[in-house]
């Protein structure tokens, strides 16, 4: 259904709008309860964001254990736009956009810097993968696609190789203009190397992670390098993951206005199933626990993200853009969070997502 209007919806700051929707675009936003159509979707007991956008997912189903399938956790989970982070190098990329012209989510990518991508989970500990001429080809051939390089700079990656995969990644984003996803955790290298290396719009995934070799010091102050890098503009990522999001950290981070730019997953199929991560709304709702605002919250995954894209049409619900939009409600019932060290919160609110308009088309979630 391409021609239908979303009635009585809430804007995050409670005003309550009707969203006309003819052709796949929005066509009238008007104030809620005015609008008629013949085919009308109640959304009176729902909120309507532009549609959320997951800056770190792993979508190559056919990678163990980093992969999924584009809807499972696109459209599904009421995310109509998936970045997908580093899962393919140069050799499978072609195969994940191809997959995602099967799909109905909107699909982007960072580009590994290893040909070989999550092929194999040491994809940095041998230089002669990176292979700058493939990768030159394949940023060339999906221009339009790819929106950065990846680079996961822990030691079960790099192994001996240490911090020389980043110097690398470093001349690969100078010689193609695009910035880079840097992954951190575990030490060599160390979080003081690999900092200074990172420059404006790059991002730093994971940075509340727990581990030993983490962002903050032992009694949870931010480093020099972490308030010097993002001086610089470097962006911060969440990126929950299995293994890297601390509540500890987090409050830390809250405590000493150290803000995340973007929310994300870094889901697949293993902790969308099992856990910690199960959706992007359950990871949203860990940071409403946390004490944000809702309008920070969502703005994580519209407005700041879709900057970041270089796509602000992304971001906004205007008349004259393609309608992608995600509808959610705050649900007030007791749950019970987990950080990816085992650590746990009760709440007593969260985030459902119920539907999405993707590319003009409305699903249920």
């Amino acid at each position: 259904m391409k021609d239908f209007i979303l009635c009585r919806v809430k804007q995050i700051n409670d005003n309550e709008i009707d969203i006309v929707v003819e052709d796949g675009r929005i066509t009238q936003i008007l104030e809620g309860g005015t609008g008629h159509h013949q085919h009308i979707i109640d959304g009176s007991d729902m909120y309507v964001s532009s549609g959320w956008i997951d800056m770190h997912v792993h979508a190559f189903a056919e990678f163990e254990p980093y992969g999924d399938e584009i809807d499972e956790i696109g459209v599904k989970q009421g995310v109509t736009t998936i970045v997908d982070a580093g899962s393919c190098g140069a050799d499978q990329i072609a195969m994940l956009f191809t997959k995602a012209e099967q799909a109905k989510t909107n699909v982007l990518a960072f580009l590994n810097i290893s040909r070989i991508g999550l092929k194999r989970v040491d994809e940095l500990s041998n230089l002669e993968w990176l292979d700058k001429a493939k990768m030159l080809q394949a940023v060339q051939q999906y221009k339009n696609k790819i929106v950065g390089l990846k680079a996961r700079i822990s030691r079960s990656v790099v192994e001996d190789n240490g911090i020389e995969p980043l110097r690398k990644a470093r001349a690969f984003s100078a010689e193609t203009s695009l910035p880079l996803m840097v992954h951190i955790g575990s030490g060599p290298p160390s979080i003081e190397e690999i900092m200074p290396l990172l420059e404006q719009k790059d991002i730093v995934t994971h940075y509340l992670n727990g581990k030993a070799n983490n962002l903050f010091d032992v009694e949870g102050n931010p480093l020099s390098v972490l308030r010097e890098a993002i001086a610089r503009g470097v962006h911060l990522d969440v990126g929950h993951g299995n293994a890297s999001f601390s509540f500890a950290i987090a409050e830390a981070a809250k405590q000493h206005h150290i803000e995340f730019n973007t929310i994300s997953t870094d889901i697949y199929r293993k902790n969308r199933l099992h856990g910690p991560v199960y959706s992007l709304s359950h990871v949203l709702s860990k940071f409403l626990y946390l004490g944000y605002s809702l309008e920070e919250v969502i703005n994580a995954v519209t407005v700041n993200a879709a900057n970041w894209l270089e796509k602000p049409a992304l971001g906004r619900i205007q008349v004259g853009d393609m309608a992608n939009l995600t509808l959610f409600k705050i649900v007030d019932e007791p749950i019970t969070f987990m950080d990816s060290l085992g650590e746990q919160r009760s709440a007593n609110q969260q985030i459902k997502a119920k539907g999405v308009v993707i590319n003009g088309e409305y699903m249920e979630c």
